[in-house]
């Protein structure tokens, strides 16, 4: 296999993003009325809380992804534009809540991710559960989840199973080489593989989803060595996006990964046997997600 072109210094990366990098700003009032309501209903999205550059895009189109166990993370992965530090006390009423806002904007598919709270006997596994029932109470939509590795803790992964997700996602986020550099030292990808494997052997029928971001130093060799690794764990549905730096408090971009890139990778990861697969700098784990549920592209 070929390896990605020689690594950019990251004092040579461009400050200015390349052509295709840069979206045009959505028309019409409906990102306004997406905001409103999340505020309204005292909520938080990882689109806002992550910098996302699709918010805009997608709250035009009247959908989020809702963040939930609160806005602040126990960990501090070097990537990550979610504040991270001493969480507040869990909101019991946040389940209905996020329900709530999922009937009034009318989602067929919802995603819900969260914090990481290792303060947390569960991980707030239970809270998530919860967070499942009352939405699929209130809406006839598809659920996906989008958790943390809940510490290793398998007994947590099995209450999110109890809850019947439609979509079971879980980021890997980068190539184990970079963990240590990227990531936060209580994260295991070795513990991600037999999470995955532990949730085929229970749900053989649940879609399992993990995305990555590239850009931050992966060479092709070892991003389809992971994606090997991973499919074998049982993960079937991949997306694969550029890492864009939230702030300058995180680590650098490494460099900047042109469209056909991404449409060769994405070609490769179908060869591998992944069925469902998003490959595109703009793609990120939640982007259209229900358009993967679909079973597009």
């Amino acid at each position: 296999m070929s390896s990605l072109p020689p690594l950019v210094p990251r004092s040579a990366v461009p400050i200015s993003l390349p052509r295709w990098l840069k979206r045009n700003v959505p028309k019409g009032n409906a990102n306004h009325f997406t905001a409103r309501l999340i505020d309204r209903w005292r909520l938080q999205t990882v689109c806002d809380h992550a910098k996302c550059p699709n918010r805009m895009e997608c709250y035009s189109r009247k959908t989020a992804t809702f963040l939930i166990l609160g806005d602040v993370c126990t960990r501090g992965c070097r990537f990550c534009g979610v504040t991270h530090g001493a969480p507040a006390a869990v909101d019991p009423d946040e389940p209905r809540r996020v329900a709530e806002a999922a009937r009034e904007l009318g989602l067929r598919h919802v995603v819900l991710t969260c914090v990481t709270r290792d303060d947390l006997p569960d991980g707030g596994a239970e809270h998530f559960a919860r967070t499942i029932c009352a939405v699929r109470e209130a809406t006839r939509a598809t659920i996906e989840v989008l958790p943390s590795d809940f510490g290793g803790d398998r007994a947590a992964v099995d209450r999110l199973l109890d809850a019947a997700p439609d979509v079971y996602n879980h980021n890997t986020e980068t190539v184990p080489r970079l963990f240590a550099s990227v990531r936060n030292a209580k994260v295991n990808y070795r513990w991600t593989l037999e999470m995955f494997r532990h949730i085929r052997s229970r749900r053989a029928d649940l879609p399992l989803k993990t995305g990555l971001m590239l850009g931050l130093g992966e060479t092709v060799d070892e991003l389809l060595d992971t994606l090997a690794e991973l499919f074998e764990a049982g993960c079937r549905w991949l997306t694969l996006g550029q890492y864009l730096r939230p702030s300058l408090a995180q680590t650098p971009v490494v460099r900047y990964v042109p469209p056909e890139e991404f449409d060769r990778l994405g070609a490769l990861a179908r060869r591998i046997g992944f069925e469902r697969v998003a490959s595109g700098p703009f793609v990120r784990s939640s982007y259209h997600a229900g358009e993967m549920v679909g079973g597009h592209d």
